[in-house]
């Protein structure tokens, strides 16, 4: 069952082909907002000591169980050290339905030693007939612009959420109601936003009070401590998002869209980890690096296209992600972002493609695939100026490393 809504929400710079692009500009090296190259003193926040015991927390909803397990060791660079090649798959939504897509891609990760980040919407951890506790900013108490998850969904999205995070996954933000254009979140408020991440983190920290399933085993994380980053929807209001996330610890936002394939910087002190522009047709244009973009430019937007051009749209979806990929893995090494939702889309082609990427590009030599929050972990570790001069590479530009990594 597919819970969320398509909504014709996005604008063509987001969905459409940048066909005025055929190759990547030389990236910038300016600093963004003052704060673009310096890793910040404080770095990942630390975790308190921990005894060996589950502390639960609230009303048994969560619980802390030690830090994160199995992370990446962030590194500093070496003098002439080649950068890893970092790949993020990310998912928008995190819900387990009937199609069982959360659990079949946490145990692909697990297969080829993967992290994920899968981002959470808030309202799936909340019952349809407790929908008023959901107060949006701007829309009446109960609005969503999505379907509110079954009793059932909210057990089996509360069993895989848990056990992402055992293995070494991350757990982010996609907020609440999913509210595009017109009153949504590029419409809203500092303190608009603020509320919704209120809601998200109650919605997440009482879903015991709020369900009844008081058999369930608690969360196994501290959602103040486990969030530290998010997706807007829709990637809308990151403006006013990002002053509000600095309040709550966030480290990273995945919120803005249409970056070439350029290193990371910093806007106002958080990561800024955008979708990115990739060679489609054959690099004849630059498509965005989500499933709903490929869906918009191959069958005009409907979910379910002619199916006579399922295999070639698959096809087109997987070269166009390899294209990015040996864009930069041959190279400047900056990082690979790919956004998906738990849907079935087309028959199911944008699953399928991103399963034969995973398989892919996983595996090969000094490729690591991992969450948001590690990528912003090993940024962090970096010398400043390191940093500084990778993002001056164009992605396709492979330089003599020794100039770059001193």
């Amino acid at each position: 069952m597919a819970v969320l809504l398509v909504v014709a929400f996005v604008t063509a710079a987001f969905l459409g082909l940048n066909r005025a692009a055929g190759t990547a500009p030389t990236a910038s090296a300016d600093k963004q907002d003052g704060t673009g190259d310096k890793a910040p003193s404080d770095g990942a926040t630390a975790e308190p000591e921990w005894d060996g015991k589950t502390k639960l927390i609230g009303d048994g909803s969560t619980s802390y169980t030690g830090p994160p397990k199995g992370q990446l060791k962030p590194e500093p660079l070496k003098p002439g050290e080649k950068p890893p090649q970092f790949v993020v798959f990310s998912w928008d939504g995190a819900l387990q339905g009937d199609d069982q897509l959360f659990s079949h891609y946490r145990e692909l990760a697990k297969k080829y030693d993967a992290h994920m980040t899968f981002f959470l919407t808030g309202i799936y951890l909340l019952p349809k007939d407790k929908k008023t506790l959901y107060d949006a900013p701007q829309h009446k108490k109960g609005s969503a612009a999505i379907s509110y998850p079954t009793d059932e969904h909210i057990r089996t999205t509360v069993e895989q959420l848990g056990k992402a995070w055992q293995d070494g996954n991350e757990i982010g933000s996609h907020f609440n109601g999913h509210f595009c254009g017109d009153k949504g979140g590029k419409d809203w408020s500092v303190e608009e936003w603020r509320t919704e991440i209120d809601e998200f983190n109650s919605f997440v920290k009482n879903w015991k009070t709020n369900t009844g399933d008081k058999d369930l085993p608690a969360l196994p994380f501290d959602v103040d401590k486990e969030v530290v980053g998010g997706r807007a929807p829709c990637l809308e209001g990151q403006k006013n998002l990002l002053e509000a996330v600095k309040d709550y610890g966030y480290r990273y936002d995945a919120s803005s869209a249409g970056d070439f394939q350029i290193w990371p910087s910093k806007k106002n002190g958080i990561w800024d980890f955008p979708l990115q522009m990739l060679p489609y047709e054959g690099g004849e244009y630059q498509g965005l690096s989500m499933d709903f973009n490929f869906l918009y430019n191959q069958s005009e937007g409907s979910t379910e296209g002619d199916p006579a051009q399922y295999p070639r749209w698959e096809e087109e979806t997987v070269d166009t992600y390899m294209a990015g990929f040996d864009r930069v893995y041959y190279g400047s090494r900056a990082p690979l972002f790919i956004g998906n939702h738990f849907e079935d889309w087309n028959g199911g082609i944008y699953m399928r493609a991103v399963d034969r990427i995973i398989e892919n590009v996983c595996t090969k030599k000094d490729v690591k695939c991992v969450s948001f929050r590690e990528l912003a972990d090993w940024l962090d570790v970096q010398k400043p100026e390191t940093l500084q001069r990778l993002r001056t590479l164009d992605p396709a530009q492979s330089p003599e490393w020794s100039t770059v990594v001193k």
